[in-house]
């Protein structure tokens, strides 16, 4: 019985009618999902040369997909967002630099699948599209934002920001913020089909360095609890009920509308700063404000603009290999005042040098426990659950001898939807 059972189940397996990936809500898998989160860009503007970001969006149905693409600036205002058709099994490479020179991909419309249009997204873009996107990831003043910011002013030349990509049931031009995009169940613009997965690159071709990892997969629910029958599908309350922390929450009013499982808030990462590591250990951290963020007056400031910035954490607590700890200082409000504590990871999305003028180890080699939790007043008592929750994504990238580089995400030991809020040993 059991091996008729297996070799069933073989055969529906080759014929593609295997259900989809089981997955843990909470538990950030690499699985198909309805929302992917490229966590940070750079792109460098003045040396076509430098460091660039590649992205891939691919669609694991058979079944074609409207797909959005939505970038922000790095203190979390969106830019810009485009449409993509994906058809079945389809995979569509995007350049950030080609986005923020105003070149965007394109791909059918599929005749008539978003209200007629030939081509996603449509061409031309609009006059003064390229200029906005360069002023905007640069902390400069935008046109297109009301002569208001979107992010740092680092003055390096570096565009930063971060994207997300959503399912949609119809094309929009809308942010998730907008009213409308999310309605429980994926009733609203954004649907819950759990079928995006795709990869990232850093790329450096004047320093022959690249970097890749998966986008961070992000997965609605329901729509991802099919059952033995091939078709019920159940709702889990930590994605369904009010009050909840979803990814989006922010965006709907902590409803849980979104539907999104949150990500984690304590991360224990490695660092190599000697050795043939001679490029030492970057991290790059993303994090939710809880703010629905508008544009802002120029420039970004520490403790007053966002009145958000900079983020606080709960607990940095940096260890050698021989489990030596050293607790960085640090508070857990937003804003942190900028002379209390350590600030690399003060904005929603950036590039932290371990032992750099951010965050300074005393350690050459070891590894750093970090609790991201924070309150934040702008954003209320939010999420109702647990005000203090704040979900965030690391990833480590080290470098070797100046030619070699690896990144992987950190290890993640929670989830917001019931964060810790202590660090090693009780620190």
């Amino acid at each position: 019985m059991n091996r008729v059972v297996s070799i069933g189940a073989l055969l529906l397996a080759v014929l593609g009618w295997a259900a989809p990936a089981r997955a843990v809500i909470g538990t950030l898998d690499q699985v198909p999902s309805a929302t992917l989160l490229l966590p940070y860009f750079e792109v460098d503007l003045a040396n076509s040369q430098g460091v660039n970001t590649l992205l891939s969006i691919n669609n694991a149905s058979a079944s074609a997909v409207v797909a959005q693409i939505v970038v922000y600036g790095d203190l979390s205002v969106p830019t810009a967002a485009f449409n993509l058709y994906l058809t079945g099994y389809d995979v569509q490479t995007i350049s950030m630099r080609d986005i923020l020179n105003g070149v965007l991909p394109q791909t059918s419309g599929a005749g008539g699948a978003c209200s007629g249009v030939p081509l996603l997204p449509p061409s031309p873009v609009p006059p003064g599209f390229a200029a906005h996107m360069l002023a905007a990831h640069t902390g400069q003043a935008s046109a297109f934002l009301g002569n208001l910011c979107a992010g740092r002013n680092v003055g390096d030349g570096i565009a930063r920001g971060y994207v997300v990509v959503n399912t949609l049931n119809d094309c929009t031009l809308l942010f998730p913020g907008d009213p409308g995009y999310f309605v429980s169940g994926g009733l609203g613009l954004a649907s819950n089909q759990n079928v995006l997965w795709g990869d990232y690159f850093y790329v450096n071709p004047g320093q022959n360095f690249a970097q890749g990892s998966p986008l961070v997969h992000i997965e609605a629910a329901p729509g991802v609890g099919i059952d033995a029958s091939f078709g019920t599908y159940t709702a889990d309350p930590e994605t369904s009920t009010a009050g909840e922390y979803t990814f989006f929450g922010r965006y709907v009013a902590w409803t849980a509308a979104d539907n999104r499982e949150p990500l984690a808030t304590n991360f224990a990462v490695r660092f190599l700063n000697g050795g043939a590591f001679s490029g030492g250990t970057d991290l790059i951290v993303w994090r939710d404000s809880k703010v629905n963020q508008t544009p802002f007056t120029c420039p970004a400031l520490l403790g007053a603009r966002p009145p958000w910035y900079p983020l606080g954490q709960e607990a940095i607590v940096i260890f050698d290999e021989q489990e030596n700890p050293h607790i960085a200082p640090t508070i857990p409000i937003a804003p942190q005042p900028p002379f209390m504590g350590i600030i690399a990871f003060g904005a929603e999305a950036q590039r932290a040098a371990v032992d750099g003028p951010t965050l300074p180890v005393p350690f050459t080699f070891g590894w750093i426990y970090l609790n991201l939790n924070t309150t934040n007043a702008v954003a209320g008592a939010n999420p109702p659950e647990d005000p203090a929750a704040a979900q965030a994504y690391v990833e480590a990238v080290h470098d070797a001898e100046g030619r070699f580089s690896l990144g992987y995400s950190a290890i993640q030991l929670d989830s917001a939807t019931n964060a810790l809020h202590t660090a090693p040993g009780g620190i």
